[in-house]
């Protein structure tokens, strides 16, 4: 190789270097501009002592060190970039302005088309509170859909990936709307669950257009669900106080506000929202710390010696679990809270740092909810045995089937990290891995069970 054959190699190293440094959002051009002058300086002094520009490159960066620990260190310099990316409030000029111009444009537009979704069924004559069960069955297309174009739009979706996500979600559609059930009816009420969930994991391949097979993009998509509920919720506490100050207020003067309230700002607010938050978790994605998995590790601990105690209760009592729908649902709630910490501690976890402390606490928890999968599983199996099979108790024998299977195969991964024999890779990737299989059975129980049950 010439030395103009490996100059030109080194600059298209920069090159790679430099369009994946500036797709971080907390650093400017400038700041890409700065470190790349840094790494020549380090390159320029590693192959002045012999080093060959490949292996100068790769020790300059290695010494750099990684990206997100720089962007880190950028954004905590210069903390005021965080508020300015958060409100996107487009001053000045360049193509920066600009994208955050066309970002905020974007979102407002999404916010305002899944307002006036909510709004549309309207026209036909339904009414938000005469046509409750047709709304809840419909939630998640009034907003989803708009929460899935916008990350379509920031990740550059091609065509066939947009066409797949339209197609998933005119399938939702027809889940939610071709049955005839009754709003009152177990199968109704199954689809207003199963739906949402379906189409929340639609939203995951328009989160990860850009690399749709990648583990990383996935717990990134996971830890994207976790922030957006958080900011969902601060988002209600925000709303709850606005409408008691409107409700206050122009009651005062006379004027009662409970129909516009009822009617347009609760419905039109509440989807738009789910958009907004979505922008939100975007907008400040890597600048500071993610609230989901500081969440996780505080209620760990705490779910822990709940569900030990629920084990020690259950085998002093000597009482069976009453499987009644209300039940199920719970216990179910505490299977998926239980996956929900695990998930969300392992996605803000140095995947080389070694085993301690708290992943003996997570593998507590886990055989802990395994022991109540099983208790919940032979409770449900031994009243179908009696009594016969329902929707509810067929949606629930599957669903605890699925966590068990996933707490298994976590609780043996989990103890061969713990005993230094599995990586933590391998836990990702099972983490991972498995999101396709609730989607799976979610369109199931949405589509077949219906009729499999004559709309019951």
């Amino acid at each position: 190789m010439t030395v103009s054959d490996g100059q030109d190699e080194l600059e298209a190293q920069f090159a790679q270097w430099r369009h994946y440094a500036g797709r971080r959002p907390e650093l400017r051009q400038t700041d890409v501009a700065e470190l790349e002058d840094h790494l020549r300086g380090s390159v320029d002094e590693l192959i002045a002592v012999g080093l060959s520009p490949d292996e100068a490159f790769l020790v300059a960066v290695k010494r750099m060190g990684g990206l997100d620990e720089l962007a880190r260190e950028f954004a905590r310099e210069h903390s005021e970039r965080l508020w300015k990316q958060l409100v996107l409030t487009g001053d000045g000029d360049g193509p920066a302005a600009d994208g955050h111009r066309r970002a905020l444009l974007a979102v407002v537009l999404c916010a305002a088309g899944a307002a006036a979704s909510v709004k549309l069924p309207g026209l036909f004559g339904l009414d938000l509170y005469q046509d409750g069960g047709f709304y809840l069955r419909n939630l998640s297309l009034f907003a989803l859909p708009w929460l899935a174009a916008l990350l379509a739009w920031r990740r550059k979706a091609g065509p066939a990936l947009v066409a797949t996500l339209a197609a998933l979600f005119a399938l939702g559609a027809v889940a939610a709307n071709v049955y005839p059930l009754a709003d009152d009816s177990q199968s109704a009420v199954l689809t207003g669950i199963h739906v949402p969930i379906a189409l929340w994991l639609v939203i995951g391949l328009a989160y990860a257009a850009d690399d749709v097979r990648s583990s990383r993009r996935h717990m990134d998509f996971i830890r994207f669900t976790g922030e957006l509920l958080v900011y969902l919720a601060l988002i209600a506490c925000g709303g709850g106080v606005l409408i008691l100050m409107i409700s206050g207020t122009f009651k005062a003067i006379g004027i009662a506000p409970g129909e516009f309230i009822g009617q347009w700002l609760v419905p039109c607010g509440g989807v738009a929202a789910v958009v907004v938050a979505g922008w939100l978790v975007e907008a400040k994605q890597s600048v500071v710390e993610n609230m989901a998995p500081v969440l996780a590790r505080l209620f760990t601990p705490l779910f822990t010696a709940v569900l030990l105690a629920f084990i020690v209760a259950f085998g002093w009592s000597g009482t069976g679990i009453d499987v009644d729908r209300t039940a199920l649902i719970l216990f179910n709630v505490v299977l998926v809270v239980v996956l929900g910490l695990l998930l969300y501690s392992f996605s803000a976890r140095d995947p080389e740092a070694p085993p301690g402390l708290f992943e003996k606490l997570q593998l507590a928890l886990v055989v802990s909810a395994l022991v109540i999968d099983v208790l919940v599983l032979l409770a449900i199996t031994g009243r179908i045995t009696e009594y016969g099979t329902s929707p509810n108790k067929a949606a629930a024998l599957g669903e605890n089937v699925i966590l068990l299977a996933n707490l298994v195969w976590s609780a043996w991964l989990l103890l061969g990290f713990v005993r230094r024999r599995t990586t933590f890779a391998a836990l990702e990737r099972w983490q991972t891995g498995y999101l396709p299989v609730y989607a799976a059975w979610a369109w199931i129980v949405a589509l077949v069970f219906p009729p499999l049950f004559g709309y019951l």
